[in-house]
C-alpha cells in the first residue's frame, strides 16, 4: 500500500486532477447544493485570548481559543498549515462529555499567532513556545494538562512532553502521525502541495474545495476551520491556480450566444476591477517549511515511547503503524485505537468518535469524570 505523508491536515488522497467528476461540467440540481457558508468560532469556543511571551527578539503573541471553567486542561495542537479552529467541533463535543477545560492554540506562524521569527518552525522552538505560553497563562498554578496533537501538532506534542516543558502533564494523545509513514513519504509532499489551488475566489469556495477534495470530510468542521487556513489577499482572478468553484467544473450551462454577449459587456468592467479583486490564499506556505519536516518526525516513535505519562495513539488506519510502535503496542506501552472511514483529519472528520476515545481514556486513568447525565 502506497504510504502518504501525514505532515499536515491535508487530504488522505490528492484531489483528482481537473475536478471531482469524470465530466468537465457538473450540474447542481435543486436540493443538492450544500451550504458552504463560514461558521463563527464563537459557536464552538467560549473565549479567545492573546498571550504575550517575552523573548530575546521581542514579544510574541499567541492566540488561544478556550472553553470550560473546571477540570483538567486539554491542550490542543493543530496540524501544519491549519489553526486551532480545526478543533472547534471536537471541543464542543468533548465539553459535553467530560469535566474539562480546552485550550486550542494557534502555533507559531499559523492562524492569528504573531511571532518575531515566523520562519523558525523547528520542533525545539515550537515545543518551547508551548511551555512558555502555558507558563504565562497559568503562572505557578499550572493545572493538570492533557496534551493532544494532530499530525505536525502531534509531533510537537511529543517533543513538548519529552522535554518536560509542561511539568503538570497528565497524559499525551497523538492523532494520525507515525514516524515511519511520514518519513517514507516526505519526497512526495512537495508534489502534493503543488497540486492544490494557489488561491480561491472566496472563503466559501475554499470551504467547498476542502470538502470535495476530501481534505476535510465533515462539512461543519470545514465551515469553521478553513478560515484558519486561508487569508484575504488582492490578486487577479486570472492568476494561475485560482479556483473559482472547485476547478471551475461546477457551473450552470448557458446558451452559448447569450454567454458570449454577456461576456463582451462585462469585459471592460472586469479588466478595470481585475487587480482589485479580493482573493483568498493559504496563510502558511508549507512548501517553504520543508527543511523542518525531518526534524519534526525523525526519531518520533522512540521519543513517544520514552514519554513516561499515559499515552493514546489514534489512527485513521492500522497500516500507519511502524515497527517501533507495533512492538511498543504489543508490550502495552500505550493505548491505540483505529478509527476507520476517516481521512487524515481524524478529529475533524469524526469529532464524536475522537471525543469518545479521549473521554474514555481520561476517565479510565481517573484524570476526570463524565458529566452528570451523560450516557457513555
Amino acid at each position: 500500500m502506497e504510504k502518504q505523508l501525514h505532515l499536515n491536515l491535508l487530504a488522505s488522497r490528492p484531489p483528482i486532477a481537473g475536478g471531482f467528476q469524470s465530466s468537465s461540467k457538473m450540474k447542481m440540481g435543486p436540493g443538492r447544493k450544500r451550504d458552504f457558508t463560514p461558521l463563527p468560532w464563537s459557536q464552538y469556543f467560549e473565549t479567545i485570548e492573546d498571550i504575550e511571551v517575552e523573548n530575546e527578539n521581542g514579544k510574541d503573541i499567541s492566540l488561544l481559543y478556550c472553553s470550560g471553567s473546571h477540570g483538567p486542561v486539554l491542550l490542543l495542537l493543530h496540524g501544519g498549515g491549519h489553526s486551532a479552529l480545526s478543533w472547534a467541533v471536537f471541543t464542543a463535543v468533548i465539553c459535553s462529555r467530560i469535566n474539562c477545560r480546552v485550550v486550542a492554540m494557534d502555533l507559531r506562524a499559523h492562524g492569528d499567532t504573531k511571532v518575531k521569527n515566523p520562519e523558525d518552525l523547528s520542533a525545539d522552538t515550537m515545543a518551547k513556545d508551548i511551555g512558555k505560553v502555558m507558563e504565562v497563562l497559568y503562572g505557578d498554578n499550572t493545572p493538570p494538562i492533557m496534551i493532544i496533537g494532530h499530525s505536525m501538532g502531534g509531533a510537537i506534542a511529543v517533543h513538548t512532553a519529552a522535554a518536560n516543558h509542561i511539568p503538570s502533564l497528565l497524559g499525551l494523545c497523538v492523532i494520525d502521525v507515525v514516524e515511519g509513514t511520514a518519513m517514507d513519504a516526505l519526497n512526495s509532499m512537495q508534489n502534493f502541495l503543488r497540486s492544490r489551488p494557489k488561491s480561491f475566489k472566496s472563503l466559501e469556495n475554499a470551504i467547498e474545495w476542502s470538502v470535495k477534495s476530501g481534505q476535510i470530510r465533515n462539512i461543519e468542521s470545514a465551515r469553521v476551520s478553513m478560515g484558519g487556513q486561508v487569508k484575504k489577499c488582492e490578486a487577479s482572478s486570472s492568476s494561475p491556480g485560482v479556483s473559482n468553484s472547485i476547478g471551475d467544473d461546477i457551473i450552470e450551462e448557458e446558451d452559448e450566444e447569450v454567454e458570449e454577449e454577456s461576456n463582451k459587456k462585462r469585459m471592460k468592467e472586469d479588466d478595470k476591477e481585475m487587480k482589485k479583486e479580493v482573493m483568498f490564499t493559504w496563510r502558511v506556505e508549507l512548501s517553504k517549511t520543508e527543511k523542518y519536516w525531518e526534524g519534526w518526525f525523525s526519531g518520533l516513535s522512540a521519543l513517544f515511547l520514552t514519554c513516561p505519562m499515559p499515552k493514546l495513539l489514534l489512527l485513521a488506519g492500522v497500516d500507519r503503524l511502524d515497527k517501533d510502535l507495533t512492538i511498543g503496542q504489543m508490550q502495552g506501552k500505550f493505548q491505540m485505537q483505529v478509527l476507520p472511514q476517516c481521512g487524515h483529519a481524524v478529529h475533524e472528520d469524526a469529532p464524536e468518535k475522537v471525543a469518545d476515545a479521549i473521554s474514555t481514556f481520561m476517565v479510565r486513568h481517573k484524570f476526570t469524570e463524565f458529566k452528570e447525565g451523560y450516557l457513555c
